[in-house]
């Protein structure tokens, strides 16, 4: 379903400046995204300081990552998001953050960070209970974006109830079914990751 993509333009620089007042893109760390149409997807353009996002700090590219902005280059993670693009219709949004929270625990688990009891997991669509457990997979970093986003999407097709993934050292990368859902599913792993460090802390 086509979307205004000046409407999507406005909730990605929302996001930026959101996220930057919040610590959890700074620099120009992070790249946003959002689905247009089945042909193309709105993305911040490389080395953009997310906080201090314009309508010229966003681009269009299609679904083989080509600009479709004259001068403008996409991130260097295009890849990451294309991939979640074209294996689910659904998907309106991705975005991906570097806050210190995600970025640290991406180091203290192995594989996976296990999120589990929290009220909070109802932020999630599909889940009504707090009984319940989300897992964030950790894929070790690779500046080989390409083979990246193929080892992630492999996951993906095998884990249809994921929510979210960390890359080692690196960040973090949520989706949703649009603007606004992805940036509600960052508020809710950003308190979760909180919770996961202060218990670590306390029961060390």
């Amino acid at each position: 379903m086509p979307m205004d993509y000046a409407a999507q333009v406005r909730a990605l620089i929302e996001a930026g400046h959101a996220f930057y007042s919040r610590g959890w893109v700074p620099a120009t760390s992070g790249n946003f995204s959002a689905r247009v149409d089945d042909e193309r997807v709105a993305i911040t353009v490389s080395g953009r300081h997310k906080g201090k996002l314009t309508p010229d700090d966003i681009m269009l590219v299609n679904m083989d990552g080509e600009s479709l902005t004259a001068g403008r280059k996409p991130s260097a993670e295009t890849a990451l998001h294309l991939s979640l693009y074209r294996r689910d219709p659904s998907t309106q949004a991705v975005l991906h953050t570097h806050s210190p929270l995600a970025t640290t625990l991406s180091l203290l688990f192995k594989d996976a960070l296990s999120l589990r009891d929290y009220e909070v997991l109802k932020a999630f669509p599909g889940i009504d209970t707090h009984e319940y457990e989300i897992v964030a997979p950790i894929f070790a970093n690779d500046q080989d974006i390409d083979r990246l986003a193929a080892t992630v999407e492999h996951y993906v097709d095998y884990h249809l109830d994921s929510y979210g993934y960390l890359i080692a050292g690196h960040g973090f990368y949520t989706w949703g079914n649009s603007v606004e859902d992805a940036c509600r599913h960052v508020e809710a792993f950003e308190f979760l990751f909180e919770c996961e460090m202060l218990k670590r802390r306390m029961t060390q």
